[in-house]
């Protein structure tokens, strides 16, 4: 066990202060750089190219999330939030798709391949792309580990954080085609329950990781970067406004709160 822990902590020194700062940043330039080709590509060739690029971008973006925590996480840590998140999303999703719980009764198109059950095998891996993100800006907000209750307050805030994601994605998700509900709801079309499930799902992953010594500056980079890159995608390329301005100020929310407390840590406030 002793022997163990020291290959870790040689591991996590050595790939910080020698490889870790230009490989998160090339990740991070191929993730954007599929975010800004995925609209010239449906100008171009069709909407068509969607899923394939959407794919493309979760793939980018799970790589940029996982090496960002890397960054102060062994590979067992690393490995074991992996292991957790990927396959309890999927059971979710497909007991959503089946049965309409927690989420509503939804059904995924054929859009996004390959699927098990219903469920595409990149569904989960989206979950895992944002969750860290998400688990930094409530890390960012808290001020005190107190025990149990500061588990449970990381645990709720995270998962909101989480869930403001899902202001822009449903809708834009829903108008590609990737997914559609049977009985559409109030917000552009989404079922409000679809909310509190994601909140409720987001909430417990968080509980049983229990993410802690989070890198959060470059967590909430990712984060601040979905926000303000979903508001500009879905505003003025996609053409939907409303769930544009929505996410604008519900992930704005959390990204400027965490941004301004990192500030003041930085400041020794």
């Amino acid at each position: 066990m002793r022997i163990t822990i020291v290959r870790e902590r040689r591991w996590s020194q050595g790939w910080s202060l020698r490889t870790w700062p230009l490989f998160w940043l090339a990740l991070l330039a191929l993730w954007l750089l599929v975010w800004i080709v995925t609209p010239i590509a449906g100008w171009k060739w069709g909407d068509d190219t969607f899923p394939l690029l959407a794919s493309l971008g979760v793939l980018a973006q799970v790589a940029v999330s996982v090496v960002a925590l890397a960054r102060a996480w062994s590979i067992s840590r690393v490995a074991r939030a992996v292991t957790i998140v990927l396959p309890i999303t999927w059971a979710v999703e497909a007991m959503g798709a089946a049965t309409g719980v927690p989420f509503g009764h939804y059904d995924y198109t054929d859009a996004l391949q390959p699927q098990l059950l219903g469920v595409p095998l990149l569904i989960p891996l989206a979950w895992l792309m944002m969750l860290p993100p998400a688990w930094a800006v409530s890390a960012a907000l808290q001020a005190v580990d107190d025990g149990w209750h500061g588990r449970l307050r990381l645990a709720a805030l995270s998962g909101a954080a989480f869930t403001a994601w899902d202001l822009y994605l449903d809708p834009q998700m829903v108008a590609h085609g990737l997914w559609e509900w049977e009985r559409p709801g109030g917000y552009f079309g989404i079922p409000w329950v679809n909310f509190l499930g994601w909140w409720v799902t987001a909430t417990a992953l968080t509980w049983l990781v229990n993410p802690r010594d989070l890198p959060r500056r470059p967590l909430l980079t990712i984060y601040t970067l979905v926000w303000l890159f979903q508001a500009v995608g879905l505003g003025i390329m996609w053409g939907q406004p409303g769930p544009a301005l929505s996410g604008l100020l519900g992930m704005g929310i959390w990204a400027v709160a965490a941004w301004r407390r990192e500030w003041r840590v930085w400041r020794g406030q």
